[in-house]
């Protein structure tokens, strides 16, 4: 480093690191690559997000803990409440999922079928990202193994089936651009094995319109050269990591929509897939609420909206906490309308949850929470995360003097001043 200049008050390291590493730089280090999780700021670090800075108010009077006290002739506790929810048509034990994670690997393990076991045993829906099928094949080469996608697929049913509980949960199988190429539902749609998830009205496919960390850009991944070169036919590829180097930038296309667009999507798939759910994923851009309404007119079972808190694999750095509106955000310029919202985004606990349902969210997606509560404890990991998160959601939903998940409303949430 050189010792001619010095810029005090200036991002001065940060400057002569991109001059080192140049395009590289503007995307976080690759030591952590495929072992870490990273995402938006910290929980409790960001001014910007609405709901960790909103309060839980419960009023003075309750007349909905009257009424259950009436019912059940007694006074009503926090165990009273009840959490069952209706999910983008799935019934659910739970007001939560499993968010879309997609070709994720630790230490060459699969955490999606861990993931998958656990959602499964809980009777909570759980989402398959995309990316799986071009990157993996939709089935292994050996025939006596299976791919990701049919793994965590099989894992999820057979855990259902062992639970004693197959109308609860779903799985939802998200299709962007290269797996639109691929041709993943219609693959999915006519396998055998995904027959008892029809049969029982629990298979939805999602419509990838986009994520939180990475508004208006497609997927982003780091891949070596030899498997870049597997999935040359699907993917771009660039040389921002070094040219000549081992590593190479991987880029999905983030798809084109308009209105019209969006709803002959949403068409299509009612109509070429009747027996699935459709669910409509959609990053946190300025027009949501508009985008979101969309959907709905033209028959999405389901909109999810993914702050920008959203975590990821891999995105430029300037993304992470610049771009894109806060989940909270999100929520407040959709508002409450009768159909049904999932939000996801730095969900971990049960305060930001009920905040989140409190101001129209039906459900919450774990993300980057699940897939380290997996990686903790492959087989009990996501259930006692869920269970702690149950715990917290009773506690407060009661607090509020109410006993469903549906009761809540804007009401019992004070937003920060703007």
């Amino acid at each position: 480093m050189s010792a001619v200049l010095s810029a005090t008050g200036f991002p001065e390291e940060q400057v002569r690191h991109r001059a080192r590493h140049g395009a590289a730089a503007a995307f976080p280090a690759l030591e952590g690559y495929g072992t870490g999780l990273l995402g938006a700021v910290p929980a409790g670090q960001d001014p910007g997000d609405l709901l960790e800075r909103a309060r839980i108010v419960p009023p003075v009077f309750m007349p909905e803990r009257l009424k259950k006290l009436i019912e059940l002739a007694r006074e009503p506790l926090y165990t009273d409440v009840e959490l069952d929810a209706v999910i983008g048509g799935f019934t659910s034990r739970l007001p939560l999922y499993v968010s879309a994670f997609g070709s994720t690997q630790v230490a060459s393990r699969d955490l999606g079928e861990a993931a998958g076991r656990q959602a499964g045993r809980l009777g909570i829906p759980m989402v398959i990202g995309e990316n799986v099928v071009p990157v993996n094949g939709y089935r292994a080469a050996a025939d006596a193994e299976v791919s990701p996608l049919l793994g965590r697929i099989t894992a999820y049913t057979e855990a259902a089936a062992a639970s004693g509980d197959e109308e609860c949960g779903g799985v939802v199988v998200q299709q962007s651009t290269e797996d639109a190429d691929a041709e993943v539902w219609n693959l999915l749609y006519s396998d055998p094995a995904c027959e008892p998830l029809l049969a029982s009205g629990r298979l939805a496919f999602e419509l990838k319109v986009g994520q939180g960390a990475k508004p208006g850009l497609g997927g982003l991944t780091v891949l070596g050269r030899e498997a870049a070169g597997r999935v040359a036919e699907q993917y771009a590829t660039d040389e921002v990591l070094g040219a000549g180097g081992d590593r190479v930038l991987r880029i999905s296309s983030p798809g084109t929509f308009t209105e019209e667009i969006l709803r002959q999507q949403i068409r299509l798939m009612r109509n070429n897939f009747p027996r699935a759910k459709v669910w409509v994923k959609l990053h946190p851009g300025r027009d949501v609420a508009l985008a979101a309404a969309t959907a709905w007119a033209a028959g999405a079972d389901s909109v999810t909206v993914d702050g920008a808190e959203g975590g990821t694999a891999w995105a430029p750095s300037g993304f992470l906490g610049q771009v894109g509106l806060p989940l909270g955000e999100c929520l407040t310029r959709i508002g409450r309308t009768g159909n049904c919202l999932l939000a996801s985004g730095r969900m971990w606990e049960g305060t930001r949850a009920v905040k989140a349902l409190a101001l129209g969210a039906h459900a919450v997606g774990l993300g980057r929470a699940a897939l380290l509560a997996v990686d903790e404890d492959a087989e009990d990991g996501l259930v006692r995360l869920v269970e702690s998160i149950a715990l917290e959601l009773r506690l407060l939903i009661s607090a509020v003097g109410k006993y469903r998940v549906d009761a809540l409303d804007a009401k019992d949430v004070l937003l920060p001043p703007a």
